[in-house]
């Protein structure tokens, strides 16, 4: 894995310039204003500086530098996510994590306690003397069996926390096999914890069309929220960023679910139209070509409902060449992971999309983020967490779900 930093005076061409560099696969893990240093500094124009990360092709060469008369609770208090470095901090040259142990770092001890007290648990042992000839090869089988004792506890965390196992044992042994024993806990945490952020990457929201509209669909199985999910992001887009934003629903099953986007509309004081055919579909579209959005509902229906699949296709594919468009498909973070592979599946064979997660104020395990993620390679954009709006929704945040899936709170 390869980190490294790169200022501009915008972030789009500090990213482009990491991308010439280490290629397209970067994943931006930081970004934050600086100024230039030096005499008259204050003159000079403020810079974007970002800090990214890529994973390498070929395995660490080089030995870890291990800490001396290091305990494991010291080990674990080193250890803090670059998002959540000082400002002070941010602007020294960092070491890399896989040379050096992360040390001046704001303290996420709290965050991980129930590792730390399983380590101290299953680790604490009396001492028993040892000639000088024996003590050698005990302190390396101590370190090794540390370390796997370590990483067995970060498993069992990601498996509490509804990670599928066959993740979660990748993630741990593509770290381990590149950590050295008598590695200090702190940088073996952070391998696990970066690798992970790029598993996830970064979260892809809704961008505006280059020409017209664009035309936005949300598709998905019936309970999930997906009306209010709507709601929430056309407030956030006609209000807080004063976007031009028409809604459309194609819904025509469920009277209620019409009349609830009706009653956004008008709050919102946006046009509302319900959509029965594809012609309806063009015609609305001429008449919002002057718009910056155009959200429009999908019925909720079960997957397995192959008649009405096809229908929401039809509408999805019937706007192709004329505006630009994105799929949204939004699933409960309560769902049983078998429930959506199924869900991802069906809706694969429809179009591409991105997904949304809700619910997240209904569960405390969010391994089924990571879990899609992975098992349908579509991109993180939205999660929410209560019903309301247009308050309960973000967009998704890699550190903040990583450091849960860790152990960490929410």
């Amino acid at each position: 894995m390869i980190i490294k930093k790169f200022q501009a005076k915008t972030e789009n061409e500090a990213v482009e310039a990491a991308k010439k560099e280490l290629g397209s696969n970067v994943v931006v893990m930081n970004v934050r204003n600086t100024k230039k240093k030096g005499l008259f500094s204050f003159l000079k124009p403020q810079l974007v500086e970002i800090t990214v990360a890529v994973e390498e092709d070929t395995e660490r060469k080089e030995p870890v530098k291990t800490a001396d008369a290091r305990s494991i609770t010291e080990a674990l208090g080193k250890i803090a996510p670059i998002v959540e470095r000082s400002e002070k901090e941010r602007s020294v040259s960092e070491p890399s994590f896989s040379e050096k142990s992360v040390k001046n770092d704001k303290v996420i001890v709290d965050r991980l306690n129930n590792i730390e007290n399983l380590i101290e648990e299953k680790l604490t042992k009396p001492e028993e003397p040892a000639r000088k000839e024996e003590a050698v090869d005990k302190d390396k089988k101590e370190e090794k069996d540390e370390l796997k004792v370590f990483f067995d506890l970060l498993l069992k965390t990601m498996l509490d926390n509804e990670v599928e196992r066959e993740y979660a044992t990748s993630i741990i042994d593509e770290t381990a096999r590149v950590t050295k024993p008598g590695t200090p806990f702190d940088v073996a945490l952070a391998g696990i914890y970066q690798k992970m952020i790029l598993k996830f990457g970064k979260a892809s929201v809704i961008s505006p069309a280059e020409n017209g509209p664009k035309t936005v669909f949300f598709v998905g199985p019936t309970g999930v929220g997906k009306t209010t999910t709507i709601a929430k992001i056309a407030s956030k887009f006609s209000v807080e960023l004063k976007k031009k934003v028409a809604l459309l629903t194609a819904d025509t099953y469920r009277i209620a679910a019409a009349e609830q986007l009706r009653t956004y509309a008008n709050i919102l004081e946006v046009p509302f139209r319900i959509i029965y055919t594809i012609e309806e579909m063009e015609s609305a579209l001429k008449d919002f070509k002057n718009f910056d959005y155009v959200f429009v509902d999908t019925a909720g229906h079960s997957h397995q409902n192959e008649e009405q699949k096809n229908v929401m296709g039809s509408f999805i594919h019937s706007v192709d060449g004329i505006v630009e468009r994105e799929v949204y498909l939004v699933v409960s973070a309560t769902t049983k992971y078998r429930d959506l592979m199924s869900i991802a599946d069906a809706y694969s064979t429809i179009t591409d999309y991105k997904l949304i997660f809700t619910k997240l104020d209904e569960t405390t395990a969010l391994g089924n983020l990571l879990n899609l993620k992975l098992y349908t390679g579509a991109d993180l954009s939205y999660i929410t967490c209560g019903q309301n709006v247009p308050d309960d929704i973000e967009d998704f945040n890699a550190q903040s779900t990583v450091k849960n899936l860790l152990g960490g709170k929410k």
